[in-house]
C-alpha cells in the first residue's frame, strides 16, 4: 500500500500553502491514476471523446462538435489543451486554430467532472459517461439555453463514436443551497437526496478540467466548520477564488435522504435487486449511525490526508464494500454479507474461474477481485457457479430469489422503522413508503392462487430445451391427482426417479408459473404423461399459446396510481374444460352427436352441461397473476360470481379472452361461455342492481347484481324460479334473460317486459280445459302468478283489477297532500300472451283496461290481516260491509262467510270468490310494501274461502 506523511493542517496556527498544494497533488494524483484506469478499459473513440469532451467545452468553433453559435458560453477556468489533445482535433478539422483565452479567471465554465463507474473496478463496456459541466451563477437564461443546446450536440456526437454521454449543467452556488432543476446522474433520484449525491460525487468524481473542489482542502475534523474554514482561506488568500469552486460540505445529512435513498433503490431492486443491494445497505448503515453518520466521502478524504493513496483500496466500489463488510461482521450476519459479496462480484462481472483471453495479460479488476475472492475463502466451484449465471436455471433462481427477497423486505421494514424513529416520515415519505410497500408486496409476497416469480433480474433466461409434464397421485392418496414438471425428456419409467422442478394440484396454476417465468419458450419441447386426465398434446400446445397471446411478456410496469387503490383485474383469461372431455361416450365410440339443441349450457335432448370445469387466469392491476379452479355443478355460476365481485364499481372493464380446446364441440362451448360473460359484463357496468336469469340444465340461476355482492341462487325446476322471482325486492330490479334462457316458455316473453313504477298483468286463455292463467309484474318487478277458471275475460281481469285499484287508493291516501317527495303513481297494463299460430310465433299484445260495470255479480269482500302469538294472523272479513271475524267464529269463519255470500247468490252458484280490498297496514308496520305482497295474501285468503264455498 503506498503510504506517505498524514497532513494535519491547523488553520487557527496559519497554514502553509505549500502543504495545501501537496493536498491537491494527492487529490489529483489519485485522479489521475482513476482517469488513467478508466481510459484503459476504453475504446479508441471512447477515449478520443473523454479526452477531447474539456477542449470542445472551452472553445466555440464552427467546424467542431457542438457549435451552436459564437455567444454560446465557453472557456473551462484554467484549461489549457496538450499537444495531444490539439493533435486529436485538428484531424476533426484542419482549419482549426487554437487560441489561448486571454483572462481565465472569468471563464464562464468553472469545472468538468466525471461521475459513476468510470475508473471503478466495476466499469464496463457499456459504463455510461455522467459529467457534471459546473458553470458560473450569473450566466442568463439565453446562455444557459445555449449551453444546453452546445451539451445535448456534443452527446449525439460522442454517440457516434460509441459513447453515452449526459451532461449535467450544474450552478455550484444554487446547488451548496440545495436548489437544483433536474437530475444530476443518469441513475438520479430526484432533487430530495443532496447530501448523499454529493458524498457519492465526492468520492467517484474524476476531474476533467477547470477548479478542483474546495472541499478536497478541509480536514473532516474541520467538516462541522466548513464555512469558516473556506473563508479564512479565500480571505487570506492561502487559495485563489478562481482555483476553486465549491458544493458545500457533508458534516450533516437529513434523515429525510436516508428514506429517499432508500425506498428509490428498493423501487429499483424489486427488478434489478443485485444493482440495489449494495446502495441499499449502505444506506441502512449510513442511517443506523444517524445522527453521526461518518460518510464515505469522509473516510476517503481522511485517507488521502493520511497518505493512503492505494488507487485498490480507494477504489469507489471497494470503499462501499469494506464499508459493508464492517457492518456486518460487527453484527454476525453472514447471509448478508455473501450475498453483498455476490453483488459485488457479479456488478464487476470479470469471470475469475476462466482463464484471461489467450495473449492478454490479466487487467486490474481481475487481480483485485482474484484478491478479494482469495481473502473470502470462495473455492473454484463457487466460482464457476457464479460466472455461469446466465445458464443458471429454475433451482439456482429459487435458490437465490429467496435471499433477495428477504434482504429487500428486511430493507424495507427497517426503512420504514427508521421513518418511524426518526420522526422524518413527512406525509409524502409515508405515502410514498405505503406504494413502496405495495410494490414489494406484489412483486414477492406469497398467497393462494398467485403465480410466483422467481426471476427478478437473477438470470437473463430460465427456458428449458425439453421439459416432461406428468400427471400421477401418490400411494398416500391415490384419488388425488397432481401435475409434476420434470427437466428433460423422461419416459413412464424414467420420471418417478427424478426431482420436480414444480408440482401443481392443477395445470393450467402449473403453465401459467411456466409462463410466468419463462421456463417455457417458442422452442421447448415438451413430453405429455396425461395420467387419468384426458389431455392431449394439441390441447396442451394451445394452453400454453392462449397464455402466452393473453399475458405477452414482460409484462408492462405498474403505474403508481393503480397502487394507490387496491387492485383490480385488468385482463382475464377464461379456459373451460381444461384436460376435460365433456362427451367422453362420444369420443370411445368415435361419433358426433345430431341435435338440433346445441346450447352448450343445456346440449341435445338430454340438456346435457358441456361446461364442467373452468380455470381462471387473471392479471390484476399490480401485475400479480393469479390462478383459480372451478369444477362442480355449480362451477361456471361460481366463477362468473367470483370474477364479477372482484372488477370496481365504475371502473374500467377488463379484457376478458374465453377459450376451450376440449375433444369435442370446443369452439361452440367457448363462444357460448364468451357470449354470456360478455353479455354479464354489459348488464353488471351499468351500476345499478339487477338480476340475470341463467338456464343451465334444466336448472335456473338467478344472478343478484348487487354491486360488489353478486351472489347466486340455485333453483332445481320451474316451480321454484317462480317462487323465486315472486320475492320481495327492496327497490326496483331489472330482470335479464340468457338468451337461451326459458326457451319456448311464455316467461321468456313477459320476464323482459318488466318497468319500473308500473304493474302489469298478463293474461293467457286455456279455453280447451276453461282456465286462464294470470301472471304479474309488480312496481318492483317481483313476479304473481295465479291459475284461475276462465268464463270470459271480464270476470277474470275485473276482480283483480278492482282489486288493484283499491290498493292505489289506499296507497295514494298515505302519501302526504303537498306532493313533496311523492313517488310517481303506478301505471297500470294489460297483455295478452298469444299463442303461436301458423307462420306466427307467439307474442304478446296489448290490451286496454278492463271496463268496470256498475251492476256486477261480485260482492265487495274486504279483509283485514293484522299480527297475532309467533307467525299466526288474524284476520276479519267484511261482506258488503258485514262483518266476520274470528273473535265471533273462530276457526268456521271461513265457512260463515262462504254460506253469506252463498245466501246472496241466486241459485247458490259456487263460482269463485274475489277479494276485492285489503289492509296489511299492520303487518307490514315499518316495511315498505310492495304489490307483491298484497297479492300473496289475496291469493292465500281467497284459497281458503273459495274451498269453504266449495264444503257448503
Amino acid at each position: 500500500m503506498t503510504r506517505t506523511q498524514e497532513i494535519r493542517p491547523d488553520i487557527d496556527d496559519g497554514i502553509d500553502r505549500k502543504v495545501l498544494a501537496q493536498l491537491r497533488a494527492r487529490f489529483l494524483r489519485i485522479n489521475q491514476g482513476r482517469l488513467q484506469r478508466a481510459m484503459e478499459a476504453l475504446s479508441t473513440r471512447q477515449q478520443l471523446v473523454l479526452k477531447l469532451l474539456p477542449l470542445l467545452l472551452h472553445v466555440n468553433h464552427p467546424l467542431l462538435p457542438g457549435y451552436v453559435s459564437a455567444s454560446t458560453p465557453a472557456g473551462l477556468s484554467g484549461f489549457e489543451p496538450d499537444d495531444g489533445s490539439l493533435a486529436e482535433v485538428q484531424r476533426l478539422t484542419r482549419s482549426f486554430v487554437y487560441k489561448p483565452r486571454r483572462g481565465q479567471g472569468s471563464a464562464p465554465l468553472h469545472g468538468l467532472f466525471l461521475m459513476g463507474s468510470l475508473g471503478t473496478v466495476a466499469q464496463a463496456e457499456q459504463s455510461d459517461m455522467d459529467l457534471w459541466l459546473c458553470h458560473a451563477p450569473n450566466l442568463t437564461a439565453q446562455q444557459l439555453q445555449e449551453l444546453r443546446r452546445k451539451c445535448g450536440q456534443l452527446e449525439s456526437w460522442a454517440a457516434t463514436q460509441g459513447a453515452e454521454v449526459h451532461v449535467f449543467l450544474v450552478d455550484p452556488q444554487r446547488f451548496t443551497q440545495g436548489d437544483r432543476e433536474a437530475q444530476l446522474t443518469s441513475d438520479d433520484c430526484g432533487t430530495t437526496q443532496h447530501y448523499l449525491l454529493l458524498d457519492e460525487f465526492y468520492r467517484t468524481a474524476i476531474w476533467l478540467g477547470g477548479r478542483t473542489p474546495i472541499w478536497w482542502l478541509v480536514p473532516v475534523y474541520e467538516e462541522a466548520r466548513y464555512h469558516d474554514y473556506c473563508r479564512t482561506l479565500l480571505n487570506k488568500r492561502f487559495v485563489r477564488a478562481e482555483d476553486v469552486l465549491d458544493l458545500g460540505h457533508l458534516a450533516r445529512i437529513p434523515p429525510e435522504e436516508f428514506i429517499g435513498a432508500g425506498m428509490w433503490q428498493l423501487f429499483k431492486g424489486i427488478e434489478s435487486p443485485y444493482k440495489s443491494a449494495l446502495k441499499l445497505l449502505l444506506t441502512e448503515v449510513y442511517a443506523s449511525e444517524h445522527p453521526q453518520v461518518e460518510c464515505l466521502a469522509l473516510r476517503f478524504k481522511q485517507a488521502v490526508f493520511e497518505g493512503r493513496l492505494d488507487l485498490d483500496e480507494l477504489d469507489p466500489y471497494i470503499v462501499v464494500y469494506r464499508r459493508l463488510e464492517e457492518y456486518l461482521i460487527a453484527r454476525a450476519d453472514q447471509e448478508r454479507l455473501e450475498l453483498i459479496r455476490r453483488c459485488l462480484y457479479l456488478k464487476v462481472n470479470k469471470k475469475i474461474s476462466r482463464p484471461p483471453t489467450r495473449g492478454r495479460a490479466k487487467s486490474w479488476q481481475r487481480l483485485l477481485l482474484e484478491r478479494l475472492t482469495g481473502e473470502w475463502g470462495w473455492q473454484t466451484r463457487q466460482l464457476a457457479v457464479l460466472d455461469s449465471r446466465s445458464q443458471w436455471k429454475v433451482r439456482q433462481v429459487a435458490a437465490e430469489r429467496r435471499v433477495l427477497v428477504n434482504e429487500l423486505t428486511y430493507s424495507y421494514r427497517f426503512l420504514s422503522q427508521f421513518a418511524r424513529s426518526a420522526q422524518a416520515g413527512s406525509s409524502l415519505n409515508n405515502r410514498d413508503l405505503n406504494v413502496l410497500g405495495r410494490r414489494l408486496y406484489a412483486a414477492f409476497e406469497r398467497k393462494a392462487g398467485k403465480v410466483e416469480f422467481i426471476n427478478p433480474g437473477i438470470a437473463p433466461d430460465l427456458a428449458e430445451d425439453t421439459l416432461t409434464l406428468v400427471q400421477h397421485s401418490t400411494a398416500e392418496a391415490p384419488n388425488e391427482h397432481q401435475w409434476a414438471l420434470f427437466p428433460g425428456s423422461l419416459n413412464a419409467q424414467e420420471w418417478p426417479d427424478f426431482a420436480p422442478l414444480k408440482r401443481s394440484r392443477e395445470l393450467i396454476e402449473l403453465l401459467a408459473w411456466c409462463h410466468r417465468n419463462s421456463v417455457i419458450d417458442s422452442s421447448t419441447r415438451l413430453s405429455l404423461h396425461p395420467g387419468s386426465s384426458d389431455l392431449s398434446d394439441f390441447e396442451l400446445s394451445n394452453l400454453i399459446g392462449s397464455l402466452q397471446q393473453a399475458f405477452p411478456l414482460p409484462l408492462p410496469g405498474v403505474e403508481e396510481l393503480a397502487l394507490l387503490r387496491a387492485s383490480v383485474p385488468s385482463q382475464v383469461l377464461l379456459l373451460v374444460n381444461v384436460g376435460v372431455d365433456p362427451l367422453p361416450q362420444h369420443s370411445q365410440m368415435n361419433v358426433h352427436m345430431t341435435s338440433g339443441r346445441t346450447d352448450a349450457l343445456g346440449y341435445s335432448g338430454v340438456r346435457e352441461n358441456l361446461v364442467l370445469t373452468l380455470d381462471q387466469v387473471v392479471l390484476n392491476s399490480w401485475n400479480e397473476l393469479q390462478v383459480s379452479r372451478y369444477d362442480g355443478s355449480d362451477a361456471l355460476l361460481d366463477c362468473l360470481r367470483d370474477l364479477l365481485n372482484s372488477l370496481p364499481t365504475g371502473g374500467p372493464q377488463p379484457r376478458v379472452q374465453v377459450r376451450c380446446y376440449c375433444r369435442n364441440r370446443a369452439p361452440a362451448i367457448a363462444e357460448r361461455v364468451e357470449e354470456l360473460l360478455n353479455d354479464l359484463l354489459a348488464t353488471y357496468a351499468e351500476g345499478r342492481q339487477s338480476r340475470y336469469l341463467v338456464q343451465i340444465r334444466q336448472h335456473y340461476h338467478v344472478l343478484q347484481l348487487t354491486p360488489g355482492q353478486v351472489s347466486h341462487a340455485a333453483l332445481g325446476d320451474l316451480p321454484a324460479l317462480l317462487d323465486h322471482l315472486g320475492s320481495e325486492q327492496a327497490r326496483y330490479s331489472p330482470l335479464h334473460l340468457d338468451r337461451h334462457a326459458l326457451d319456448g316458455d311464455d316467461l321468456a316473453l313477459i320476464l323482459p317486459m318488466g318497468r319500473p313504477q308500473c304493474i302489469q298483468l298478463f293474461y293467457r286463455l286455456h279455453e280447451s280445459n276453461g282456465e286462464a292463467e294470470l301472471t304479474l309484474l309488480d312496481e318492483h318487478n317481483a313476479l304473481w302468478r295465479r291459475r284461475l277458471p276462465f268464463r270470459d275475460e271480464q270476470s277474470l281481469l275485473t276482480p283483480l283489477q278492482r282489486f288493484l285499484q283499491s290498493l292505489l287508493y289506499r296507497r295514494n291516501a298515505m302519501l302526504p297532500l303537498d306532493g313533496s317527495d311523492n313517488p310517481a303513481p303506478l301505471e297500470m297494463l294489460y297483455y295478452e300472451l298469444l299463442p303461436a299460430a301458423p307462420l306466427r310465433a307467439q307474442r304478446l299484445e296489448r290490451r286496454t283496461a278492463p271496463e268496470s260495470q256498475v251492476s256486477h255479480p261480485f260482492y265487495d269482500v274486504q279483509a283485514i290481516v293484522e299480527p297475532g302469538d309467533g307467525r299466526q294472523h288474524h284476520v276479519t272479513l267484511y261482506c258488503n260491509h258485514r262483518e266476520f271475524s274470528e273473535l265471533e267464529y273462530g276457526r268456521e269463519l271461513y265457512r260463515a262467510v262462504a254460506q253469506h255470500i252463498l245466501a246472496q247468490r241466486a241459485g247458490g252458484e259456487r263460482y269463485p270468490c274475489y277479494i276485492t280490498d285489503l289492509d296489511l297496514s299492520a303487518v307490514l308496520a315499518g316495511q315498505q310494501a310492495q304489490t307483491v305482497h298484497y297479492l300473496r295474501y289475496k291469493s292465500e285468503l281467497e284459497d281458503a274461502l273459495n274451498a269453504a264455498l266449495q264444503q257448503a
